[in-house]
């Protein structure tokens, strides 16, 4: 049975916390306008700051659909969606308005601290929630838990190297501007060619891909994180063992059907002798 809150209950704020990722959905007013669903799964981005006030940190991505929706005028709708994948099925929404907050300004810095900065942050998305719901989730499937994937932090770390190291200068005449020059290789590059305009055409960053505030993160080259091909050795070495298993059981089965059906011919072939036996005629 579903249930509503006007707040987020205690009893499931641990559960929230528990979660290896979840859904944002948003969407454009206009009618032709796009509806965008994104997954999210870093761990430990996801923040619940009271019962009826969450916030997520926001990685760098090829899109930038939730922001730009968040900043649509008389917009800011936005959905957050959690599914149990282990024990007991849930599934738990939370409907709010969305206000963004991006890399470089001050409410940025107070929600993080450059030196708790995820590796591609752009932005902090706060929602402030109107209605949470529960519902049964027995249509969800069971999913094992395995790791989290490091390469997108990875990635933007590559690209806030040249951020970091790059040597601060100022646009040369006649292109003169006080944002600084960026490295075409640097995440700020990224962020001016890939993140300033929504699908639909609506602005998405203002101002971090102009910010000064180095991009500083808390990704560790020097930590254990599988290559992406290790990634796919480990894929392809599952569906290998998946491939084996499978076809021990097809043979298994197999055999059973023959042995089945040579007992069932062996049953058949006494059968036959007896009935043939007990039609010939006894002579005294």
């Amino acid at each position: 049975m579903a249930n509503y809150y006007d707040e987020i209950p205690l009893k499931l704020i641990e559960w929230i916390l528990k979660q290896q990722m979840f859904w944002v959905a948003t969407a454009a007013l206009q009618g032709d306008g796009h509806v965008n669903v994104s997954p999210k799964g870093t761990a430990n981005c996801f923040h619940i700051e009271s019962p009826t006030r969450v916030w997520y940190e926001d990685l760098t991505g090829s899109g930038v659909e939730t922001i730009s929706h968040m900043r649509q005028p008389g917009n800011g709708r936005i959905t957050i969606l959690f599914n149990a994948f282990e024990g007991p099925p849930r599934i738990l929404r939370l409907w709010g308005k969305g206000t963004v907050y991006e890399f470089g300004t001050p409410e940025y810095n107070d929600f993080i601290p450059l030196s708790n900065r995820k590796a591609g942050s752009r932005a902090i998305i706060v929602i402030d929630v109107q209605r949470v719901g529960t519902s049964c989730g027995y249509g969800v499937p069971f999913y094992k838990y395995e790791t989290q994937r490091t390469l997108l932090e990875r990635w933007c770390d590559s690209m806030e190297i040249f951020d970091r190291d790059g040597e601060a200068r100022q646009s040369p005449p006649p292109y003169e501007s006080e944002a600084p020059v960026k490295d075409p290789r640097g995440i700020k590059a990224w962020w001016t060619a890939e993140n300033l305009e929504s699908f639909d055409g609506l602005p998405g960053l203002q101002s971090a891909h102009d910010s000064s505030i180095l991009p500083i993160n808390t990704f560790d080259k020097k930590a254990s994180h599988r290559s992406i091909g290790q990634i796919r050795a480990a894929a392809e070495t599952k569906a290998t063992e998946r491939g084996a298993n499978a076809n021990a059981k097809s043979n298994s089965r197999e055999t059973m059907r023959l042995l089945m059906a040579f007992g069932a011919g062996v049953m058949m072939t006494v059968g036959y002798v007896k009935f043939a036996a007990s039609r010939v005629p006894v002579s005294l």
